[in-house]
Parts: structure tokens; C-alpha cells; sequence
């Protein structure tokens, strides 16, 4: 179970990318600023390459509130597809053996 609390928090994602992977499953956290609207963006890949080297197709990206609320909700999602893809993330394992 991914649990970035006292890892990663807002203040971390407001001055940098937080990067992070479990089991197969590689993510990403980044403070996102669109137009006047700051949210948290979230994105999930498969191992072994990194997030620039992981073709867009491979990459699921879903943005929450940058709130204390958000970022809990992110993590939550992460959880959440790491058990529904499950299959995938093993897969991407194999291939780094």
C-alpha cells in the first residue's frame, strides 16, 4: 500500500516533483498551474523507464485539488489502481528480471 504521509505532502509537491514507485507501478506528483487554477496531478506508468522515456499512451494522468483533501484523494487513486491493474504493474516487474 502506497502511504506518502510524512514522505511527501503539499509543501514538498508546491517546490518540487515527487516521484515514487511500488511493486511495478511508477508515479508521479506534481503542482499543476493552469490559467489561475492550481491543482495536483497525478500520473501512474509501468516500470522499468522513466516518466520522460514512458511512451503518453502508457501514462494515466488525473488531477485533484491542491488541498490537504487532494492530495489525499491522490494518494487514495494511486492505491486504488495499483489493485485494479494489478496484472499490469506484475507484468512490468517481470520485464526488469
Amino acid at each position: 500500500m502506497i502511504d506518502l504521509h510524512g514522505q511527501a505532502g503539499l509543501p514538498y509537491i508546491n517546490r518540487s516533483v515527487y516521484t515514487g514507485s511500488y511493486q511495478g507501478m511508477r508515479y508521479r506528483l506534481k503542482k499543476k498551474t493552469k490559467e489561475e487554477e492550481t491543482c495536483l496531478e497525478a500520473v501512474i506508468y509501468p516500470e522499468p523507464c522513466c516518466f520522460e522515456m514512458t511512451p503518453e499512451e502508457e501514462k494515466t494522468c488525473r488531477e485533484f485539488p491542491f488541498t490537504q483533501e487532494g492530495f489525499d484523494e491522490a494518494i487514495s487513486w494511486l492505491n486504488e489502481e495499483y489493485e485494479g491493474q494489478k496484472g499490469r504493474w506484475e507484468a512490468a516487474t517481470r520485464v526488469m528480471l
